[in-house]
């Protein structure tokens, strides 16, 4: 896992195989998801492994992550039924409880809160859209709504929100990510010449700079651990939404 500058320095913040989402705690430990295995890590600032959480008992495999204000994070949940995924999303508290709190999801994978901190916005990716589900106060979810239907030709990836509350999110296998404001219309695009338009954020100085993770990858290599990435920056209008 690399931090990035606006300079395209690069520094290493941890290590780990197949790392997906992260986020951060209230006391600024870093928590970490996994690909391919069912486990979320807490790191320290000096990027050493303090916990391990095996979410096994629920999930084959975890992907992204989104952590609340108040240390509790959502996470993708991936079963495979025969040759399918089923996707859920589990609750996740700072201690590494899990519980199930949304099913029967067409493969979950970015997330993200809206400004109002109570809206969790989240990627179907096989749905080819952008649901949206209110929080309660004990963290569960109530029943999703679109927020964006994108076109079964897009399969929506990682995001991340802005501060007038549209999703800038990658569309991996169309090479475009994509800014989209509630109902579905698309007010700005930006397309990669090669590779998967896996994610999206938001960040630098001013919260103006997006950062765009684009992975020179195919679904086979993908399954071996085989891929190599970059990161490519672009400036917007809106900055990030405040943490």
């Amino acid at each position: 896992m690399y931090s990035a500058g606006e300079t395209g320095d690069l520094t290493v913040a941890a290590e780990f195989p197949r790392a997906s989402g992260l986020g951060w705690l209230p006391d600024g430990t870093l928590v970490v998801s996994a690909l391919f295995e069912a486990a979320i890590h807490h790191v320290d600032p000096q990027g050493n492994t303090t916990a391990t959480f095996d979410l096994g008992d629920v999930a084959w495999s975890t992907n992204d992550l989104v952590v609340a204000p108040d240390g509790r994070g959502y996470v993708d949940l991936y079963k495979q039924t025969g040759n399918a995924l089923v996707g859920e999303l589990g609750l996740v508290d700072p201690a590494g409880t899990v519980s199930v709190v949304a099913t029967g999801l067409a493969v979950p994978n970015g997330l993200g809160f809206l400004p109002d901190g109570s809206t969790l916005i989240v990627s179907e990716t096989n749905g080819s859209r952008l649901l949206a589900f209110s929080t309660e106060p004990d963290g569960s979810l109530g029943a999703p709504t679109v927020f964006a239907d994108l076109g079964t030709d897009r399969h929506p990836d990682g995001l991340c929100i802005d501060a007038e509350g549209a999703v800038w999110v990658g569309c991996y296998d169309t090479g475009e990510f994509l800014r989209v404001i509630a109902g579905g219309t698309v007010t700005h695009r930006i397309t990669v010449d090669h590779g998967w338009a896996v994610a999206p954020a938001l960040g630098g100085a001013d919260g103006r700079t997006l950062y765009l993770i684009v992975d020179d990858a195919t679904h086979e290599g993908l399954m071996r651990g085989e891929s190599a990435g970059r990161v490519l920056q672009a400036r917007v209008d809106v900055p990030a939404a405040p943490p």
